[in-house]
């Protein structure tokens, strides 16, 4: 884990410590027989600290497909080369329409061959009172039972037969029948045009299928057919890519895992750019651990408006965790390690009292401490190779240590 500070440390060295060391240190060094040493200072300070996990992961296209024909046929044009630029719907591989346009053309003449036998008007509903044999069946029916019911009251005056009155009550049970008749007849033919707009339906797009296009914007990775081949359904005839936006495709170590979450931002870099950084941000954190790495891959989202970087590329993330409470830091000349072991030298009373820490993690020219040491405390800053635990001090005066502030 890596970690960049936000803000500088604030090397600190008062004129009044300067002289109380350089005073209480003559008669020590006297004693102890050895001039004082002379250093700089550094008060140990905290300060907010942005921390980051440095991880390492590959860069993937944000969509990628196989273009497959959906129709058999031979292919008449290739309008696209690899590298081609193409937006969503750009025809991709062109197939001989000649029999596609066939049969939407005899699909097209049956639907309109139903549609004139049931009577129904371009853009109107079936009425099935309007196909000519149930109107004319039903004007039958109506016929025989307006004579029947004149019959009936002749029959009550005595001025006609009962047979006559039988007959016409057996011809109105006919002629009902015959309109029922002309009705499941007209129902049968109207399923059957709806079969025949189905056909028709999967004729038109069996006539589309001959276009073979883009699913979605994008560039050509390869195209697969030429001119003159012969493509059946599911052929592969292209390779499409988006690389605006891509993915990458980060892991994450155990240890890190619980410091991972969505929307988080991801800063990184590829080989190809060196000093340009990308941003994106989280998008996708595994639900499970890799058992054979014990780590968490997650995957982040990167703007690419200019096309500079490629799937594929290997890449060198930072993810910006949460802010964390304010760390204590001194400089990193302040801090000597010795066979595992960090100390520091305090400075108190013009003597350096040697002062075993826990050092964190260096955070470009100054190091964390997190144990051993508390804010405030001045420490020694140079000078901390020929300092011993009880050895006398001399403090350089604050105009000498940083010379750099004059020019």
């Amino acid at each position: 884990m890596t970690y960049r500070i936000t803000g500088l440390v604030a090397l600190s060295a008062a004129a009044a410590l300067a002289a109380g060391c350089g005073a209480a240190s003559k008669p020590a060094a006297a004693a102890a027989g050895a001039p004082p040493v002379e250093i700089t200072v550094a008060a140990a300070e905290q300060q907010n600290v942005n921390h980051v996990l440095r991880v390492t992961g590959t860069l993937t296209a944000a969509e990628e497909a196989e273009v497959a024909a959906e129709t058999a046929g031979r292919v008449t044009g290739t309008p696209v080369e690899r590298g081609s630029r193409v937006a969503e719907g750009t025809p991709l591989v062109t197939l001989s329409p000649v029999e596609a346009q066939a049969a939407a053309a005899d699909a097209e003449a049956s639907v309109s061959q139903l549609e004139a036998r049931l009577a129904i008007e371009p853009g109107a509903g079936f009425d099935i009172d309007r196909v000519p044999e149930v109107a004319a069946a039903k004007a039958t029916r109506d016929l025989a039972e307006a004579e029947f019911t004149r019959i009936r009251s002749l029959l009550e005056q005595k001025v006609v037969s009962q047979a006559e009155f039988d007959q016409r009550r057996a011809q109105v049970e006919a002629t009902n029948n015959q309109y029922r008749a002309a009705r499941n007849g007209a129902q049968q033919q109207f399923r059957m045009l709806e079969g025949a707009k189905a056909r028709l339906a999967l004729a038109r797009k069996a006539l589309a299928d001959t276009v073979v296009r883009a699913p979605f914007g994008g560039l050509v990775m390869e195209r697969k057919v030429s001119v003159g081949d012969f493509v059946t359904r599911g052929t592969k005839v292209a390779t499409v890519v988006k690389i605006a936006p891509l993915r990458v495709e980060l892991t994450v170590p155990e240890q890190s895992a619980g410091l991972i979450a969505p929307g988080q931002t991801v800063r990184l870099q590829v080989d190809a750019y060196p000093g340009r950084y990308f941003e994106g941000q989280v998008r996708f954190v595994s639900p499970a651990f890799r058992p054979d790495q014990r780590a968490l891959t997650i995957e982040a989202v990167v703007p690419n408006p200019d096309d500079a970087l490629k799937p594929g590329m290997f890449a060198s993330a930072e993810v910006r965790l949460p802010s964390a409470a304010p760390s204590l830091v001194v400089p990193a000349g302040a801090v000597a390690t010795v066979a595992g072991v960090s100390h520091v030298f305090v400075v108190r009373g013009g003597a350096a009292e040697q002062r075993m820490i826990t050092a964190g993690l260096t955070l470009g020219p100054l190091i964390e401490v997190l144990q051993g040491l508390s804010a405030g405390e001045i420490v020694a800053a140079s000078g901390v190779e020929a300092l011993a635990d009880g050895a006398q001090v001399r403090v350089r005066p604050a105009a000498a240590q940083a010379p750099a502030a004059r020019k």
